[in-house]
């Protein structure tokens, strides 16, 4: 089990070099992460580079037994660059180009932006390519779905498209586009979704597809970046940092090329007060260690208050920074890096709090992480373990991109339900994997599926298969809603998953008083429902339908 923190030589005096080195060689800092915002540095100028500051920290690390994770500097072009391609800018929803002056303002696709990137990602690996203290690579900085609508993403778009369903009438089924007359007659007519998103007037089919090619198109940047560096490190590890962000990538996808997978983990610093509220940073972790089935890095660690774009949040509580790293490795980590060693003193993170104030004094969270560091040596016997559940609970991006896409009532968000299982689970001590839907389920003995929105047909099959083999499944609600293409299936709930079940899904009410209800109940069972849920009556396996008391019951839920 290994320490490390996020440090900015960049950011810093010389004089303050060596002295940090020191500290964190005393303190048992392992590894330390390098340079994911540092291209304005490291070529300051149009071809030329200056890579003697970096080589000068890495080597004071090397001295102390320290080693380096190395960032390709891609999420931050120099202004120079736009200077020179202004055109290279992200374009927004509304077709305006972003603002330089932020992060993560590059168009992935822009022709000039990959040149230029690939001549630094080439330059870098092959200056570090023989440096044993370099052992890990990482691509970029969280990367986020593309949702950039710039001419050259508009055709990557329409290719994604034309690889997917090859015939523009294929693409006018798969949507049922011939509501509201949207059928396409040429390519050239299929846009990106401008405007605000999600934006509920759009088809929802078109709006799943544009998730999947944003999802998609930041997967192939990623494994582009992966295969130059390979070319020049093939033996070192690649992996890149990911959270739950806006525009999530989907995770299985985008960790599929690389080598292990790195996640930023910032959970709450104030716990919430109802004990009721569906909160537990336990559930995150397990699902990064299920993105691969195995042991995972967090590249950033949460080392005291958050606050940058939004008021700052309330410090770590004692013993906070500990247990969560702890957390971590009880969940599967390997190496805890945390963000960062000390705070800004200057940009939009000053007050993203790291281990050491801006007084420069190493205060109670440093003592803190000091403390942390030395129990992680005692943990080294637990590299090679492997943690093993009964229980798996099956995740999918792409339900989620449809829950977003079509919210089924105020309150109600995808990832609620898994996360209400899991710690139900956990609650009796029970380790829990989170896995991707299309995962192999043999060796659990539970496999909880919750909010099967979309079906796909393989991941059915294996379901029934595991349940015919002796295993449980665990069904929830709006589970066979939708086919592969974000399209309601036109047969009773849960639809393909109805023998699973043994019955039709049983409809349940939200009403807003007690008479209402209990008026609402009489009305059911005048029309042939049953108050009994486990009833085999052909009453409650086939209730009687009326239009009528469908569009009454819609506003109530």
């Amino acid at each position: 089990m290994r320490i490390g923190v996020d440090y900015y030589p960049e950011h810093w005096d010389r004089e303050l070099w060596e002295a940090d080195a020191d500290l964190m060689q005393q303190t048992g800092v392992e590894v330390v992460r390098l340079a994911e915002f540092a291209w304005c540095r490291l070529e300051p100028q149009d071809g030329v580079f200056d890579f003697s500051w970096l080589d000068e920290f890495i080597a004071i690390l090397t001295e102390r037994g320290i080693k380096t994770v190395l960032c390709t500097p891609t999420n931050c072009p120099p202004l120079w660059f736009y200077e020179k391609y202004p055109d290279s800018v992200q374009t927004e929803k509304d077709g305006r180009k972003t603002r330089t002056g932020i992060r993560g303002h590059r168009c992935i696709n822009d022709p000039d932006f990959l040149r230029y990137a690939e001549r630094i990602i080439d330059v870098m690996t092959k200056r570090y390519a023989d440096n044993s203290s370099v052992i890990a690579w990482q691509i970029d900085n969280e990367l986020e779905a593309n949702f950039c609508f710039c001419d050259t993403c508009i055709g990557k778009y329409r290719s994604w498209l034309k690889s997917r369903y090859s015939t523009i009438e294929a693409v006018n089924k798969a949507y049922g586009n011939t509501m509201w007359s949207g059928e396409y007659s040429s390519w050239e007519q299929i846009q990106p979704p401008f405007g605000s998103y999600p934006d509920p007037w759009l088809n929802p089919s078109y709006m799943l597809d544009f998730n999947r090619y944003a999802s998609d198109s930041v997967v192939e940047h990623i494994n582009w970046q992966a295969q130059l560096i390979r070319k020049n490190c093939p033996d070192t590890e690649i992996t890149t940092n990911v959270w739950f962000c806006r525009n999530m990538p989907n995770f299985y996808d985008e960790f599929s090329g690389l080598d292990f997978i790195s996640y930023d983990n910032y959970p709450a610093t104030r716990l919430p007060d109802n004990t009721e509220e569906c909160y537990s940073h336990a559930f995150h972790l397990d699902l990064m260690r299920g993105v691969k089935r195995k042991g995972f890095w967090i590249m950033e660690q949460l080392s005291g208050g958050l606050g940058c774009w939004a008021p700052m949040a309330r410090t770590t509580a004692p013993g906070m920074i500990k247990s969560y790293s702890l957390q971590a490795f009880a969940h599967g980590a390997d190496t805890v890096v945390h963000f960062r060693w000390r705070n800004a003193v200057s940009g939009a993170e000053m007050y993203w709090h790291g281990l050491i104030d801006h007084s420069n004094v190493p205060g109670r969270r440093f003592r803190e992480f000091s403390e942390l560091c030395s129990e992680a040596k005692t943990l080294k016997r637990l590299c090679d373990t492997k943690i093993r559940s009964d229980i798996a609970i099956l995740y999918s991006p792409e339900d989620e991109y449809a829950f977003k896409i079509q919210p089924q009532t105020n309150g109600m968000y995808y990832m609620e339900q898994p996360m209400l299982l899991h710690s139900a689970f956990t609650k009796h001590g029970l380790n829990v994997d989170i896995i991707s839907q299309r995962e192999e389920l043999s060796g659990y003995r539970i496999i909880a599926a919750p909010e099967m929105y979309l079906t796909d047909e393989a991941v059915a099959k294996r379901l029934y298969e595991f349940a015919e083999n002796g295993g449980t499944v665990i069904l929830t609600d709006r589970s066979g809603v939708k086919d592969e293409h974000n399209k309601c299936i036109m047969q009773q709930l849960p639809t393909v998953y109805r023998k699973l079940i043994g019955k039709w899904g049983v409809m349940s009410i939200t009403y807003q008083s007690p008479r209402e209800g209990a008026s609402l109940a009489q009305q059911m069972r005048d029309e042939g429902y049953t108050d009994d849920p486990f009833s085999t009556s052909k009453d409650v396996i086939e209730p009687p339908y009326t239009s009528d008391m469908d569009e009454d019951n819609e506003e109530k839920g």
